[in-house]
């Protein structure tokens, strides 16, 4: 009997050795991931602070400025991100979402270049009123942010 204690002791002994090993393997891949990993998006604000370099593709998240939207030939379409504190110049060559429009929230992902943010992709809203969270902060913290029923929110 004391020989199956003896098993059951060192089986248990293992899988928390083997636990805690994982665990300390995914804080080790935690630490070494660069700075901006958990970083969703760039508002302009930022983008206009500290410009990333021409090579590094992330994410821009705003408002569509107003009067900024132009359809170019094909598919290429020009529009300003801002968030009432910067205003980034866009080019995007491909399909937009059926909700994009001026004064809406938008998720741009792209690089960068000459002052132009140059995306790749347009990231959707699933509905009229969604916003993501961060962008909705961002611009409740600059004081633009106008909510559904008209009324301007201020931080």
């Amino acid at each position: 009997m004391s020989g199956l204690k003896s098993l059951k002791k060192r089986r248990r002994v293992q899988v928390i050795s083997i636990a805690g090993a994982c665990v300390a393997l995914v804080l080790v891949l935690l630490y070494f991931l660069p700075g901006d990993s958990f970083q969703f998006f760039r508002s302009p604000s930022e983008v206009s602070e500290a410009p990333p370099t021409p090579n590094e593709r992330f994410r821009l998240g705003g408002l569509v400025e107003r009067g900024t939207l132009v359809r170019g030939q094909g598919q290429e379409i020009t529009f300003a991100v801002t968030d009432g504190g910067a205003s980034i110049p866009v080019v995007y060559a491909g399909i937009l979402p059926d909700l994009f429009s001026e004064g809406e929230g938008v998720v741009a992902q792209g690089n960068l270049i000459d002052g132009r943010f140059e995306a790749v992709e347009i990231l959707a809203k699933h509905d009229e009123t969604y916003m993501p969270t961060e962008v909705l902060d961002a611009l409740k913290a600059q004081g633009v942010y106008v909510d559904p029923n008209g009324a301007r929110i201020s931080p």
